[in-house]
């Protein structure tokens, strides 16, 4: 056969999964909290995981959502948005220093509270890049389980602090973005010229090696057929929102084979990490803010410490500018690989191998 389904357990994992996934959004959706999709999602399929729930996204599913995300992303890209470019070296200076800021003031809380060693804080300070992370930890023997749920949980308190944070001050709106446009079977022709042209961006950026290919070269397609007026029509409401929550749960499944017990083992090392980190990036947020006047929503989303994708489906929940978020989110990866890959190979280099095992 050409194409098997997966094993019977495998899909009723994956059924449980979106279930979960969908029972937290449509709750926290109900209850009108900001980002409510994502953030209910990510929370109830963590929850399910701590639980010992076999939670599963299935990889394919996934990148067909990074796709629509994109696609919806770059359907509110305007030519004023695009000119908006020019006005931001400066934020895009300010967000160097602030990652910088973050992955040295949280290496040195982790160092010096928790006793982790220098390549395990490293890792454990970088803001997003996680799958480098990883990869260098496992490379040059970082402590892989530490490093991971701290990471996870920087991610897991970003998705269901922030939005809530913001909307506290009367930051943000509590829903979910409407798509802009018409939606529907008479523009059915302009959907799917606008699918397929997304897509044919999104391999392309991903055999690019573009960082967050997928999502990002969709986002490219979209917006040149919208921002070049070629196409007005808008993928409908319920497909967005149906990826969003795919997303969710694909955050949240990060949480599986992890027990309440080990996750707790590191809860004082994740939260005071993630203290330090925003510390560090509300500091320049603030100066963002007050010297160039952007609007604060979106310099809190571009300067977060999470993952860029993940902080790129917030800026759709949030009804934030994609370009200037993702933007700041491409150029803070490019930072924080090269820093974390220079600065992780020069540590291993010095530490002696029997100390590069991590927290004690």
């Amino acid at each position: 056969m050409l194409f098997a389904l997966p094993p019977r357990r495998t899909l009723f994992e994956i059924t449980e999964t979106l279930a979960i996934a969908l029972a937290g959004a449509l709750a926290f959706a109900l209850l009108g909290l900001p980002a409510g999709l994502v953030s209910g999602s990510v929370l109830a399929v963590t929850t399910a995981a701590l639980l010992g729930r076999p939670v599963k996204m299935p990889l394919g599913f996934v990148r067909v959502c990074y796709i629509v995300v994109g696609i919806l992303l770059g359907s509110v890209v305007t030519p004023e948005t695009l000119r908006g470019v020019t006005t931001w070296p400066a934020s895009i200076a300010l967000l160097i220093l602030a990652s910088l800021g973050m992955m040295f003031a949280t290496s040195v809380y982790l160092r010096v509270v928790h006793r982790w060693d220098p390549l395990s804080a490293l890792m454990g300070a970088s803001p997003g890049s996680l799958a480098q992370v990883i990869a260098l930890s496992t490379e040059l023997g970082g402590d892989l389980r530490a490093i991971a749920i701290v990471q996870t949980v920087r991610v897991l308190l970003l998705v269901v602090g922030l939005p809530n944070g913001l909307a506290l001050f009367g930051l943000v709106v509590p829903a979910v973005a409407a798509a802009r446009g018409p939606a529907g079977v008479s523009v059915l022709g302009e959907m799917i010229v606008l699918a397929v042209v997304a897509s044919v961006f999104a391999i392309g950026f991903v055999r690019l090696r573009f960082p967050g290919g997928l999502m990002f070269g969709a986002m490219t397609g979209s917006a040149i057929l919208h921002g070049a007026g070629v196409i007005h029509a808008v993928l409908p409401w319920w497909i967005g929102a149906s990826a969003v929550i795919v997303l969710g749960g694909f955050v949240g499944s990060r949480f599986a084979n992890t027990t309440f017990r080990v996750l707790v083992s590191f809860l004082g090392a994740a939260l005071g990490s993630f203290a330090v980190s925003m510390v560090v990036a509300t500091t320049f947020v603030l100066l963002d803010a007050h010297f160039f006047g952007f609007p604060i929503a979106n310099i809190a989303i571009a300067f977060a410490p999470g993952a860029q994708d993940t902080m790129m489906v917030l800026a759709l929940a949030l009804h934030l500018d994609p370009v200037y978020v993702g933007v700041h989110h491409l150029v803070r990866f490019l930072v924080v690989t090269f820093a974390v890959a220079i600065g992780a190979r020069r540590i291993a280099k010095e530490m002696p191998p029997r100390h590069r095992s991590g927290q004690s």
